[in-house]
């Protein structure tokens, strides 16, 4: 699997299929990137395939915001049309409009 197969793309809101938050991608690992302490704090019945793409997210919820790291087998697209709230956001992306965030920063 490589990176031209990840589903959802930088600036797309998405949300967690089984915990109550939304947030922005801002970069894409094709597959699992992250340490076996993370990956194995993950309860066994629930823990995601390492063979698909994981997506960083600038995320909230109701009480804060923070940085996720989420399997693509456990998002789905916003479709609220709301903008995300996270500090962050304006460091790397323009201003929220069409139901995305234009990237803000130039890749080479």
């Amino acid at each position: 699997m490589h990176a031209g197969c990840a589903k959802y793309h930088l600036g797309q809101i998405v949300r967690h299929k089984l915990h109550s938050f939304r947030g922005v991608i801002f970069d894409v690992d094709p597959a699992f990137s992250n340490t076996e302490e993370w990956y194995s704090s993950i309860p066994a019945e629930s823990r995601p395939r390492k063979d698909q793409p994981f997506y960083h997210l600038l995320a909230e919820n109701e009480d804060s915001f923070y940085v996720a790291y989420v399997s693509e087998q456990n998002l789905v697209l916003d479709d609220t049309g709301e903008p995300v709230e996270h500090p962050d956001l304006a460091e790397i992306f323009g201003d929220f409009r069409d139901g995305h965030y234009p990237l803000q920063i130039a890749l080479n």
